[in-house]
């Protein structure tokens, strides 16, 4: 009997554990370390953040669900691996440490045979001071919607600033990245929107100024150096797509930010071209940098791998091209395929938590070296494509005898589809549906765009909400594995 452990329960490790069981059967097992008891779908949480939704319509426990599809669940965090196993064993195992089943502080070596790592992002909010962890703590000054939990805090924020608008009290919010390296600029885009809308749907959208602040060097990159999207016929730059909406709703924009300290109701930020500058703020949600969780890595003698395993910003090496390399020289070739750890062939990474081999957008810095870049993004479609490859590959090497991966899922040959809320209602929502193909950009198949111009377009409009709302309930029904869940694509 083989032990496939899979470390962390989103999106990918969620999809590569549910998959991974339904084809091993119960001849083998299946274990998911995971800190949390609940799942979240996360895109929804804009919608909690702005009060349309609540935390329930976005979260279920995972134990029932595990335990119905027979994966052993553990609620606890990895805290090391050990591929090598240890002296007296050549047993690889993983350290871990509970944080509920009544077991929170205990620590246990986990054995397995294949090793899954979607443990996804630390929210480094430190990486900043004085951003906001989603708790309201005291020196916190900004909400997040990375959590459901976050969401919750943020929209009670935010109903006391639209209460001081009804009041006719000028208000200035400020939603946006809350460093020069951040990710997610897809989350911060649907929740102003929708704050926008909202704050429309109360009466009260003139009393607000709205403010959108990017480490973006143009509006619509998204951490993906932006695209071409084919609209009536045309192919246009998703910059004067972007443009246009925010310019429609009357946002503001600040481009090209770093932000380098977070006070209460103002923000510092040094932008592309060495400015340093202030922003003030009543109210101002502002994402995280992401890294690794700070997994350690030990050898057969103890001996500390961590560096031979993980990239430097904690992310786990997989059979991508690390070589340093001018942007010039970049290909969409360098981008992993299999997802397996070139050093320990029975462990895979699988969405956030592989690291990329270089930034998708354009590298840019400020005169004395600040990076101010998008980092890549790799949530929701193509987290659970390399999931659900992940695990289709380490089913293959048990049950076949499969030497070498079998399934690939790069991201530079893949498409990916995203529908981006700006603003709920039956009649009155609207959403941006794109498609992009592939996410990565390929200049040598696709000279001049690096896409596929075909199979990249986006619309914006009413039939877009009605299709966000739709998946919604479409994927956590998936992720409940109700009857026929796997019909429904990742």
């Amino acid at each position: 009997m083989a032990r496939v452990v899979v470390m962390g329960g989103g999106v990918a490790g969620h999809t590569a554990a549910t998959f991974a069981k339904k084809w091993l059967g119960n001849e083998h097992e299946v274990v998911v370390v995971t800190p949390n008891s609940n799942w979240n779908w996360i895109p929804s949480n804009i919608w909690v953040g702005v009060g349309v939704m609540k935390k329930e319509d976005v979260v279920f426990p995972v134990g029932p669900v595990y335990a119905k599809a027979g994966i052993d669940y553990r609620q606890a965090k990895a805290v090391s691996i050990h591929p090598e196993g240890k002296e007296g064993s050549d047993t690889p195992f993983i350290t871990i440490e509970y944080t509920g089943q009544g077991k929170e502080g205990q620590t246990e070596e986990l054995t397995y045979d294949y090793l899954i790592n979607a443990t996804g992002p630390k929210l480094n909010f430190d990486a900043t001071p004085g951003l906001g962890n989603g708790q309201g703590q005291l020196g916190d000054y900004t909400v997040s919607v990375c959590t459901a939990d976050h969401a919750v805090h943020a929209n009670n924020e935010l109903q006391r600033v639209i209460e001081k608008l009804k009041k006719g009290e000028k208000q200035t919010i400020l939603i946006g990245m809350g460093h020069g390296m951040c990710t997610c600029q897809g989350a911060a885009f649907e929740y102003i929107f929708n704050i926008e809308h909202e704050l429309r749907k109360a009466g009260v959208r003139d009393n607000a100024e709205i403010i959108f602040i990017t480490n973006e060097s143009f509006l619509g990159d998204f951490g993906m150096g932006g695209m071409h999207v084919k609209m009536g016929g045309y192919a246009a730059s998703s910059k004067i797509f972007a443009e246009s909406l925010y310019s429609e709703r009357n946002i503001e924009w600040i481009l090209g930010a770093h932000v380098m300290q977070v006070e209460e109701g103002k923000v510092t930020y040094k932008t592309l071209d060495g400015e340093t500058d202030e922003q003030e703020f009543d109210f101002a949600m502002l994402i995280p940098p992401f890294a690794g969780v700070g997994i350690k890595a030990f050898d057969k003698a103890g001996e500390d791998i961590t560096s031979k395993v993980f990239a430097p910003n904690g992310f786990m090496k997989v059979d991508a091209d690390y070589t340093p390399k001018p942007y010039e020289e970049w290909k969409a070739s360098d981008w992993p395929r299999t997802l397996q750890n070139p050093d320990y062939k029975n462990i895979f990474a699988a969405g956030i938590a592989f690291a990329p081999p270089h930034t998708i957008s354009k590298p840019m810095q400020a005169p004395d070296g600040t990076p101010i870049t998008p980092t890549p993004p790799r949530t929701g479609m193509p987290s659970a494509m390399m999931g659900k490859a992940v695990a289709a590959s380490i089913c293959d090497m048990i049950k076949e005898g499969a030497t070498e991966p079998t399934h690939t899922a790069c991201m530079a040959e893949m498409g990916a589809a995203c529908v981006a809320s700006a603003g709920t209602g039956l009649t009155t929502g609207t959403a941006a549906a794109m498609t992009v193909f592939p996410v990565v950009p390929d200049f040598e198949k696709y000279p001049g765009v690096g896409r596929d111009v075909n199979y990249t377009y986006g619309e914006i409009g009413l039939a877009g909400h009605w299709i966000k709302h739709i998946l919604h309930h479409l994927f956590i029904y998936k992720a409940k594995l109700k009857p026929g869940w796997t019909l429904i694509p990742e």
